[in-house]
C-alpha cells in the first residue's frame, strides 16, 4: 500500500520536536485537532483566529489526522500539559 501524501502537512526535527507540522508554519497538526476535534472550532473559525492559515491547510491537516491517528493522537498524549510536566521515569 502506498503512503498518501498531505501537500500541507511536513515534519522537521528542529521545529516541534519532529512532530507533523503545517508546511512553513510552527502550526503542529495535534492543535488543529485538539481545536477542531476537541473544543468544537470550525475550520472557518480556526482560520479566522490563526489568519496565517489557510482552509486549504486545516483541511488537509484533518485529513493527515485520519490516514495516521494513532501517530497524531499520542502526539496529543505526549505534548498535553500534564505529560509535559512530569518528571521523566529512573
Amino acid at each position: 500500500m502506498s503512503r498518501i501524501t498531505h501537500p500541507h502537512i511536513t515534519g522537521d526535527p528542529a521545529i516541534c520536536g519532529g512532530s507533523a507540522i503545517i508546511a512553513g508554519t510552527r502550526f503542529p497538526v495535534r492543535s488543529v485537532v485538539i481545536y477542531i476535534l476537541q473544543h468544537g472550532l470550525t475550520p472557518e473559525e480556526l482560520v479566522a483566529d490563526f489568519p496565517h492559515l489557510t482552509l486549504a491547510q486545516i483541511h488537509d491537516a484533518l485529513a493527515y489526522y485520519y490516514d495516521n491517528r494513532e501517530e497524531i493522537d499520542r502526539d496529543i498524549a505526549e505534548n498535553m500539559e500534564e505529560a509535559v510536566r512530569r518528571p521523566p521515569s529512573q
